[in-house]
């Protein structure tokens, strides 16, 4: 190869190299340590409506930024490019030559003085239009995902305040309270329920807990809670009304299953109490009376699962001072650093609360197993306590 044709590739690769720099498939510009701009490829260019003239020179980096984006250039961008002699994807907004703004990435990098070059700093300029536009619908589908879990939460929420009356009714001659706290921090909508309501021959009580959690376990729980109002209608035993809700939740095909507990509360004409209960898969009622403390009712099918069941009757009379407390499994099983808090704690708080109101051996209840768990049960608590004075 002769001379001539070493100039002749030399200026060919010259040639590519200019080319590959003005028709980089990004802005490319090159500003001194003041941010003046000494060089800018034909992209740039073309991506902001620029003529070469208009900047070299004559324009600062800052300049064709965005009022908020110059500030953050000088405060963040500058000082980082400073200390980490190079800058990665930095989002902004360059001001066009037709004032309109093009969203774009900036990655730079300083260039220290050379005995042939001024200090200088390259930039990288991305067009980040489509980037912009996709995280925008992120946000927006993001915003709208939370819009529509909020509003199915205050879908559950106003749910279930009608599966927990404000208040349960008077029962004459007899003492009634009944509690309820949700799991975790108490922003969960669960599936436990309670209600009390008149019958035609005394009062009936029920007390449920849905499987899972959430706008489905919900419309469970409501399902339940009116069937179990509804049933008396053709239904006399809490068995028998017991049997009536799994009918219904394999009718519907809610694939949720729960357990259940159905009590009847009828008076005599010697004002004497007396009690009958069904389990649905339940735990039993705590008897407290003055022979010490006893579980009613015997085990009994989990609803929603099969279509036989078998549920039985349990019938108890009450005596002045006895303490009847229901719950649902989130008492005993309620989780903490030793282990369950289990029958046994429960049956010791009851004993030494069994004195009090309904009210406050409800609530003495409730506090133990919250405390038990430091303050976040691990699953929904529902507490329901009568007392004959």
């Amino acid at each position: 190869m002769t001379a001539r044709d070493d100039e002749r590739a030399s200026g060919n690769a010259a040639g590519d190299l200019e080319d590959l720099y003005e028709d980089a498939p990004c802005g490319l510009l090159s500003t001194g340590s003041d941010g003046t701009i000494i060089r800018v490829n034909r992209t740039m260019l073309d991506l902001t409506g620029y003529r070469r003239q208009d900047l070299i020179g004559r324009v600062r980096i800052h300049d064709l930024l965005a009022v908020g984006d110059r500030i953050f250039y000088e405060t963040h961008f500058a000082p980082l490019l400073a200390l980490q002699a190079q800058v990665r994807e930095i989002a902004v907004e360059l001001r066009c030559a037709d004032g309109q703004r093009v969203p774009v990435l900036l990655n730079a990098v300083r260039k220290e003085r050379t005995p042939t070059r001024t200090e200088q700093i390259w930039i990288g300029v991305v067009e980040a239009s489509d980037r912009r536009e996709y995280e925008r619908e992120l946000l927006h589908a993001r915003q709208r995902a939370e819009r529509s879990e909020r509003q199915a939460f205050e879908l559950s929420r106003t749910l279930q305040r009608s599966f927990i009356p404000p208040a349960l009714p008077r029962v004459p001659g007899m003492d009634v309270a009944g509690l309820y706290r949700p799991a975790g921090r108490g922003d969960k909508v669960g599936g436990d329920f309670y209600d009390m309501y008149e019958i035609i021959d005394g009062w009936a009580l029920t007390l449920g807990d849905v499987c899972g959690k959430g706008v489905e376990a919900a419309v469970v729980t409501s399902l339940a809670r009116y069937t179990l109002r509804a049933a008396p209608i053709r239904q006399s035993r809490p068995s028998e009304i017991l049997a009536a809700l799994n009918e219904m939740l394999l009718a519907e095909r809610t694939d949720r299953f729960l357990t259940a507990v159905y009590a009847q509360v009828h008076r005599d004409a010697r004002e004497r109490f007396r009690l009958t209960l069904s389990l649905g898969g339940h735990p039993p009622a705590v008897h407290v009376s003055r022979r010490g403390i006893t579980m009613i009712g015997r085990p009994g099918t989990v609803l929603g699962v099969l279509d036989a069941v078998e549920l039985h009757d349990v019938t108890v009379e009450l005596a002045p001072g006895d303490v009847v407390v229901f719950y649902t499994d989130g008492v005993v099983e309620g989780r903490g650093s030793g282990g369950f808090f289990g029958e046994e704690r429960m049956r010791e708080t009851l004993a030494a609360s069994r004195d009090e109101g309904a009210a406050a051996i409800a609530e003495n209840l409730m506090g133990e197993v919250m405390a038990f768990q430091s303050g976040l049960p691990s699953d929904d608590i529902a507490i329901v306590v009568l007392k004959i004075p």
